[in-house]
């Protein structure tokens, strides 16, 4: 079980580091009105989803 939170961790720490670099991507939606910006990071969302599930389908093949 211990190994587990391990690897969440640092999955976790990577995409940190790895949305920093990212920042906005082509397609992730920006409103911007007068003092109001908002931001709705779709494109992003895919991307850490398809990451996300290649790293745990790795997962629970070598299992």
């Amino acid at each position: 079980m211990s190994k587990i939170f391990i690897v969440i961790g640092i999955v976790f720490i990577l995409f940190g580091i790895i949305g920093s670099f990212i920042g906005k991507l082509p397609g992730d939606i920006v409103f911007k009105k007068g003092n109001t910006t908002f931001y709705f990071p779709i494109v992003t969302s895919i991307a850490v989803s398809i990451v996300l599930s290649l790293i745990f389908y790795l997962i629970g093949r070598f299992r």
